[in-house]
Formats: C-alpha cells, structure tokens, sequence
C-alpha cells in the first residue's frame, strides 16, 4: 500500500487533530480554505443514484454520524443521470444550485458504477490519471480534496472507490477523522463533538490495495456469553429451537468489520446456521459488502453439523453416503451463488474432530474433487474462477504433509496451534500458487491443553511478530481471527485489521504509537492517551504470561524472588492508575472505559490476587501461621468480588451488555470450561489455640520452612533442624536485601526484638509487635559493604527474641565479590547469572541481517530474534550473533549449564527444524532445536501441551567455563526463532523453579 508524496511531507505539518489510526489526517477542526461543515452549514453529500446498495447504505451512516458530530444533519442529493455520457446540464437540475455553496460536497462514488464519478473523470483532467491508477483494483480507492470536479464545483471532497468497499472505507475512514470511533456500537465509545469541519488541502487519504486480501473474524465458542445476549437482545419477544443470529444482529457486526477495513466473516456454528436461522442474513452480508465463508470443519457454505443434523440423509461419510452429501452441499452452494462467498473445502468429522484417524489422503483427495465438481456444476462455469479455501487445520496439515494436494487456484489457509504459534510458512514453491495462501489464528479456543475464552490474553507484540512472518512468507490471501464472543478482544481485534489493511503501516516498534493513538481515537484526551495506553500494555504483559485459565495457587512463586507479591504489586499499580484515569475522564466515556480498559484491569487482578492468596493461605497454614486465616478470608472475598465485577458489566447502560461477561473461568479441572466458577480450595487454622512452640513464628525468603518447632522444608531431615540461613549477599545481587518475617502462631499478642552481632548488618525494622493473629512484619537485612572487607565472606547472625520467651536466630552471608577493573558485563551473584537477550553486549550481522528486538514480547521485558529474511538460514556459528559478557565466581567443576528461555514457536518450514545455536567462548556451537517434530498424524508433539501452557521453553546446555570472564554466543540458525532470557547456572542447585526465572542480574 502507498501514499502519496504529499501524504509523507504533511506528516511533517502540525494540524489540529484527527481521530483515525495509522494513516494520513485529511481533516481539521479549525479553518481551511474548505469547509465541510460549518456554523449553520451542514454538509452536502452528492451520490449517484445507480452506485451499489452498500455503498448508499453507507453514505446514510455518514449522514447519521456527521449530524451526531456536529449537530447538524447534512442532506443527500441522490443523483440520477441519464446516459453514459452526462452533462452538466443533467447535474444542475438536480442540484438545485446547491454546488455553489461556501462549503464544499462530499462526492462518493464506485469506478464503473457512479455516473457522477464518470462525469468527473472526464471533466477534470488532473483526476483521471489518479482513477485509471486504481481502476480495477481490488478494494483501493481516492479521497481528497479536488478542485474543479465537474463544471460549476470549484471543490470537493472526494471519496471514489474502485469497488463497492473501497468507496464504503472511505467514507468509514472520513468518519473515524471526523470523530467516530469504529466501537461506537460494540463498545460505546461516544461521538466526539465537533462544530466545525474542514478538509487539508494538498493532502490525500487515497490507499491502494490492502496488505491481504480477505481480512475476517470467526466468532466462535459463542456459549454462554454471546448466545445468551444474543437470545435476551434479538429475539424481539419470540421463541425458537436456535438462538436469533438473524440479520439484526449481524448487521451490527458487518458494519464494525467495514469500519474496521475487514470484509470477511466465518459466522457462529455451534448452535446455529446462518444461511437458515435467517433467510436473510446472506443478503444482508452482502448488501452490506462482507464476504461470506464457514469455518474450516463446514464444508461447501453449510453449517455443520447443525444443518446436517436438519436437513442430511444418512451418514456423514463420503464413501458411503456421497448421493445424499453431494445433495446437501449442492443446495449450500445454490444458496450462496448469488452473493460474493468462498467456499470450505475438504471435510473434518462431527463435532469438529478429525474425519480419519488413520490420515486416509486419497479420501480426502475425492472428497475435494467432488466438491469442485458440484462448484463447476451450479456456477456453469470452471471451479478455477470461483473462490475456495482449504483450511489446512490439526490433522488436516498432516494430511497435506504426507502428499494431499488441492487444484493450484485453491488457497491453503495455514493456522496457528490455537496458542498463536504459527503452525507452517509457505515454501518457495507453495508462494507460487495461484490461490495463494493465508492464515488462520486464535484470540479464543476450546481443547487442550486447555480452554481459553475469557478476558483477553493476547499480546499484540506476538501476534504482530507472527503476522508478519506470514506476510513476508506470502500468506496474505486471507487472515481469519477467531474472536470468541468477539468481546472482549476489541483491541486485539482492532489492532488485527489494522495491520491486515497495511502491514508496511505499523513495525514493532510502533505498538506504542498505535496504543496511544488508539486510546485517543477512543477517549479524546491528549493528556490521558498515553497513560490509557501504558495501561493497556501493562495489563496485556501481566495477562499474557499465562491464561487466566491456567492460573493456580503455586503457579508464582511464593517464596523466590519475590515473585508472587511482585505480580500482586503490579496489579494493584494497574487497578490504582485505571481507576484514577476514570474519574477524570468525562461520565460520557464511563461505559466504554470499563469495557475497553477498566473491567481488564480489575478482573485480571481480583482472579490472579485470589489464586495466590490461595497459595498463600496453604503456604501459611503448613508453617503454623495464624495469618492464614486472613488469606483464607481474602479468597473468600476475591471470589465474590469477581461475580460483583461481572454484575457490574452487565449492568452498563441499563443491561446493553447483559450476559457479555459470564464464561466461566475459575476452578478449571480438566481441559473444558468448568459448568460453575469454583473457589480455589482454601484451609483454616484453630484461631484460638497457640502454636506449640509459642506464638512467635519466622520465616524466611527463598523457603517454605518456618521456625521454632518442626516443618518439612527446614531440613531434609524435617525435625530438630537448624537454625535459619537466608541466601547470601553480594555487591551483584539484584536485590541489595533479604527478608524474614514474624507473625503470629496463634491468638497471643506479644513485642520482639531483632539484634545483629556485626555492624554492617542493618535491620529494618529492628523490634516490633504482634497484636493479633492476623499481624505480621517483614524485617529487611542488608549489608554496609564499606564494612565488609572486598574478597571476604563474613557471616553476620541476628538474634531474634520475643517477650514470649522464644529466641532464635538467622544468618546471613555477605561475600563481597569484585570483579576486574574494567570489566564490562553481567555478574554472577549466588550461582547465577539471568540476562534478558535484549541487553547484549555485541551484536554481528551476516548478509544484512542481524537479530533484532522485539518489544513487550513474551513473560518479562521483551525478546529477540532473527529478523526476517525469507529463506535465510545459517549453519551454526554462521549466523547472525549476539555476544553477552559475563563474569563468574563458580563453576561445577569447570563446567556450567545454560538454560535459554524462548518462545514455543513450532517447526514452520518443511525440512529445515527451527534451531538455534549457542556456546562459549571459544567453544563449538551446539545447535538445540526447542521444539521436537510433529507426530506422525501432523499433531504438535505431546510436550506442547505444557510449554504452550507456560508460554515458554526452556532448553539446557553445558560449557566448559571456569570461574572469571567469558562471552556467550548466541547464533542465528532459522529465522522465526524466539528468545527471552538466558539464564547460566554456576552451582548445582543454586537457582529454584520458578515460573518467571531469577530477576536479571547486575551489568557493569
């Protein structure tokens, strides 16, 4: 897609602003030399009356919209000429003098079906060259301001199309400038009120062709959340076998996909059927302008299973029912001829599972061919000139990677794993289709390892990083989203058809940039945009590392690193600064910003605070600590807090969204959704008996172990253990402090006091009280390293004393470690050294490619990976490279193990594994391949289930590496490979499981 010259040099001009995302600003709110609306002045639109249906239908919503902006209904002039060939004279007589008013018209029309447009292309020659650029062109189209369209119009506002839709978008596209959103309806972002309108001269919104071509959700999954809404909103007093999606309701989803530039849609099948639940839903779609299809499991424009369960005869079994299936899908495809459709092809089992465990290929391959044939046979004409896709989904890849092939003019739509890893890129060979190649990908899904379909855990960083692998593989004939109810995934959904629309618009490092521009459009404030969309990227972060789905009780760490109370910390930052930002934003924009950002932030944090003070509260209760039954009570709360929350979604706006937000997600047992939302199990200890060995309890960082008196995790032993020993101390450790806690062991009050036996180990605090059995108080140990000698290793103890008469103590370790004068790099501290690969010390291309990062990418800070070169690979320590300098104080027996954390992305080209390599110093690259081969039947492999769960894998290596200063290197094998964080282990044991790995170590 390209812009004009004069789009690239107004970038560089400040004008008042627009609201659209991504491209050129053609509008102002304060003055030009053209006027589009002004004080008494509505607008003027000028359209033929012989233009499509769907292209008048949007030019109402223009009117519609431009009078809720302005507060003035602008009039339509619906122009009827008379020949091919018309004359000024034909126009004034309809125009009624109307072109010489002081505001210019807006002039819309489709190439090849406006008259008007036809006049103006042979009235103003410095238009028609612009027009014969994009005649014939596939959804492009021009606005801009044009002087001298035709006789007697000094200007107008011009939005041609040369099709349907691209004259539809361009008035969408006016519209997003003029102030309206494209979630005006599904998410209630309100109309942005301008009294005044003006067009930019010299500046032109015109677009060529989109990036892909076909660009659609799937709404699927749709029980309970949108089935029930749906049955409560559109079923106007009736009752029925199947809900309502009947032509009401999708026309409020066709036009959120054309303001969205998406044109493409695979309807709800669960419990539907859209060719018969309503007889005028296909009309409707494509008087609209949206392209129909089914999903990959319905073959040839039919529902399946329900409209075979209604209308089939015998099996659903080619071989031996063909007669009543080449019936039923003979009639599909008679029912969509007349509209604009692509037709499934192949044929998957009931209930979407696979047709033939055993990959039976020559079936499949005769399925196909009869269903060319039944195409060839209702549209008279060769099958090759009708569309068709062949969902290549689970086992059906493997079908097409043991030698299943469709006719060349058939797209191959290529699908995520359903965790948004691409499953397979297009080879040289297979970019050379004439049917092209697509993808289809999920924001919601059903099976293994587990179903996801509440909240919006998606990171726009990974998809966009997919997306765009697939694009520059060639896989840009059609993107299908799977959105589930469609909400709540409105800005995943957003951000999807944006870069569908213009791939070459928005690079990684542009997420930012769309974020606050997407709040803008959304909230109208330049002061809040950018904290709205900080917001939005630090909710996606903290969602993202696991779905909500997922989350249990030991999933963060309770214990190490501080891991579990640093998410809760993070959370309650989101929750503070959402809930500032709403009460300064207008009451009008309340609704939609508890939809858009609020209701994720408050839900996301009440279900993950309540899993871990679920850990907690089993955590507390295996050390004896009275504190238990304070977390014991917040989950209690934290349960119902989170049906309060979604009462209160469902009551905004009198109930609009009722229903909207009931999936269940709590209390998963096995794969499928749970029937009813269960409370994690908690524990309670007797509140009104003392611990045995008083009420006085310690604990410590980095274990589960509690002191005085016995606990399984003091010592192996489990009885009569030592005393207390908290991590060591080192200048590099990424904490300066260690911790130990006091708490009560029962309902008796009592003072304690905390005293070092050295100097430099500083306490805070250093005494306290215990009230009641709900206190606690964390004391903070660390270290004045100008007492400690450099090089020693001293261990200070403090003696802990409660007026209980309980006494024991903790020791602490403070080896202060140096490194050499002018060193540059990370430092190893207790065994460890943990890197986020974004911060690497050296960086080599190879051929002019070089790993690149990726922003807000994966569980942490960001990632890294290969950029993207089509068909580069390299053998290992050939590639592009990335060096990190560290330094080390141990090592196991010379030897340390490297563990690399990256992305579960799958094997995507055919023969070539996707790998990195790696070693140190000096040492022979060892190349690891994270992920093993698909199995014989094209499924991932079974360890899938887990890394896909966890959103990472994590790979091991050994390297010779004595203790002191080395480089690690990290090589390019295959473009697509991933990585987050690089984790180097110098002690046998020295780093603890935890689910986000060590915090990042010191870099000098």
């Amino acid at each position: 897609m390209r812009y004009s010259l004069s789009v690239l040099l107004f970038a560089l001009i400040s004008v008042p602003q627009s609201l659209a995302l991504g491209g050129p600003t053609c509008l102002s709110f304060k003055s030009t030399q053209y006027a589009i609306t002004t004080g008494g002045n509505p607008a003027t639109i000028w359209i033929d009356s012989s233009d499509w249906p769907g292209v008048h239908r949007a030019a109402l919503d223009l009117q519609k919209d431009l009078e809720k902006v302005t507060g003035r209904k602008p009039s339509i002039l619906n122009i009827t000429l008379s020949s091919n060939s018309p004359t000024t004279n034909d126009l004034s007589r309809q125009t009624g003098g109307r072109a010489q008013s002081s505001n210019i018209p807006i002039f819309i029309g489709t190439l090849g079906r406006s008259k008007l447009i036809g006049l103006a292309q042979q009235s103003n020659t410095s238009l028609k060259p612009k027009l014969d650029a994009i005649q014939g062109k596939w959804e492009a189209g021009i606005s801009e301001v044009v002087k001298n369209p035709i006789p007697g119009v000094n200007a107008a506002y011009a939005i041609i199309g040369s099709d349907k839709r691209g004259t539809i978008y361009g008035i969408y596209d006016f519209l997003e400038q003029a102030g309206v959103s494209p979630w005006y309806w599904w998410a209630d972002v309100p109309y942005k009120k301008h009294n005044t309108i003006y067009a930019v001269p010299d500046v032109s919104c015109s677009h060529g062709e989109p990036s892909v071509k076909y660009r659609g959700i799937f709404l699927n999954d749709e029980q309970p959340a949108l089935t029930d809404w749906v049955i409560e909103k559109f079923s106007n007093g009736t009752t029925a076998s199947r809900p309502p999606f009947n032509r009401f309701f999708y026309s409020t989803v066709f036009e959120l996909l054309l303001r969205l530039k998406a044109n493409y849609l695979w309807p709800t099948m669960w419990n539907s059927a859209f060719g018969v639940d309503d007889p005028l839903n296909q009309f409707t779609a494509d008087y609209y302008g949206i392209v129909m299809s089914t999903s990959h499991q319905e073959p040839m424009l039919r529902s399946s299973p329900v409209e075979w369960y209604q209308f089939g005869s015998g099996e659903w079994n080619w071989d031996h029912n063909r007669e009543n299936l080449t019936k039923f899908w003979t009639d599909g495809v008679k029912r969509g001829s007349p509209y604009e459709s692509v037709y499934t092809l192949g044929m998957r089992g009931t209930g979407d599972l696979p047709l033939d465990e055993s990959g039976n290929v020559d079936l499949l391959q005769r399925i196909v061919a009869g269903q060319r044939e039944i195409i060839a046979n209702v549209f008279q004409k060769n099958a090759s000139e009708v569309p068709q896709v062949w969902c290549l989904y689970k086992e059906v890849q493997g079908y097409y990677e043991r030698g299943m092939r469709v006719p060349d003019d058939v797209t191959l739509l290529w699908t995520d794993d359903n965790w948004g890893n691409i499953r397979r890129l297009p080879t040289a060979e297979e970019r050379n289709r004439s049917g092209g190649s697509g993808v289809y990908y999920h924001f919601d899904y059903v099976g293994n390892p587990r179903d996801y379909k509440w909240g919006n855990s998606h990171s726009l960083s990974k998809f966009h990083h997919q997306l765009e692998l697939a694009k520059k593989h060639g896989a840009d004939r059609i993107w299908i989203v799977n959105v589930g109810d469609l909400k709540p995934h409105e800005i995943s959904i957003d951000f999807f058809m944006t870069y569908a629309w213009n791939t070459t618009a928005w690079t990684k490092n542009d997420l930012d940039k769309y974020r606050t521009q997407w709040a803008l459009r959304e909230f109208g404030s330049d002061s809040l945009a950018p904290k709205i969309a900080d917001i939005v990227k630090r909710t996606s972060l903290l969602n993202i590392r696991s779905k909500p789905e997922l989350i249990n009780s030991t999933m963060y760490s309770l214990t190490s690193y501080r891991e579990a109370e640093a998410v809760v910390q993070a959370w309650d930052s989101l929750v503070s600064q959402s809930t500032e930002i709403s009460k300064k934003l207008d009451s009008d924009y309340y609704a939609a910003y508890f939809q858009l950002v609020h209701w994720p932030v408050i839900a996301g944090r009440n279900t993950q605070a309540m899993y871990i003070d679920a850990g907690y509260n089993q955590l507390y209760a295996s050390q004896a600590r009275s504190q238990t039954n304070v977390k014991a009570d917040s989950v209690e709360y934290l349960f119902e807090n989170d049906a309060d929350i979604r009462d209160q979604y469902h009551a905004l706006l009198n109930g609009k969204w009722n229903h909207m937000a009931k999936q269940t997600h709590l209390g998963y047992f096995y794969w499928q959704q749970p029937m009813l939302d269960s409370m994690p199990s908690i524990t309670r200890v007797q509140k009104r008996q003392v611990a045995l060995p008083g009420p006085m309890r310690l604990t410590i960082e980095d274990s589960r172990g509690a002191w005085p008196g016995d606990n399984p995790y003091q010592c192996t032993q489990g009885y009569n253990c030592p005393p207390p020993t908290v991590a060591p101390l080192t200048p590099f450790s990424p904490s300066q402090t260690r911790y130990f806690e006091v708490s009560a062991g029962g309902p008796k009050a009592f003072t304690w006091t905390a005293t070092p036996n050295v100097g430099w180990l500083r306490l805070n605090p250093s005494s306290g009280s215990i009230q009641n059995a709900s206190s606690g108080q964390r004391v903070l140990m660390s270290v004045d390293w100008s007492a400690v000698p450099a090089g020693s290793a001293p261990a200070g103890v403090v003696t802990l004393k409660a007026d209980s008469g309980q006494s024991i103590t903790v020791t602490l370790v403070a080896n202060h470690t140096v490194v050499p004068s002018g060193y540059h790099g990370f430092v190893e501290s207790e065994g460890t050294v943990s890197i986020q690969t974004e911060h690497f010390s050296r960086s080599t291309a190879v051929g002019g490619v070089s790993w690149e990062v990726i922003p807000e990418y994966g569980r942490n800070l960001s990632a890294v990976s290969p950029a993207i070169s089509v068909d580069s690979r390299w053998q290992a320590g050939a590639g592009p490279l990335l060096e990190y300098d560290f330094y080390t104080f141990n090592s196991k027996g010379g030897n340390i193990t490297v563990t690399v954390y990256s992305s579960p992305s799958l094997n995507t080209y055919p023969g070539h594994p996707l790998t990195y390599a790696i070693s140190v110093d000096n040492g022979t690259p060892i190349t690891v391949q994270p992920m093993p081969p698909d199995t014989a039947t094209g499924n991932p492999p079974s360890i899938w289930n887990t890394w896909v769960a966890e959103e990472i894998v994590r790979t091991v290596t050994t390297h010779a590496a004595a203790p002191g200063k080395h480089t690690l290197k990290l090589y390019a094998t295959e473009v697509g490979f991933v990585t987050e964080k690089i984790v180097i282990e110098t002690v046998t044991g020295a780093i603890p499981y935890t689910y986000l790995g060590p915090w990042e170590s010191v870099m000098v």
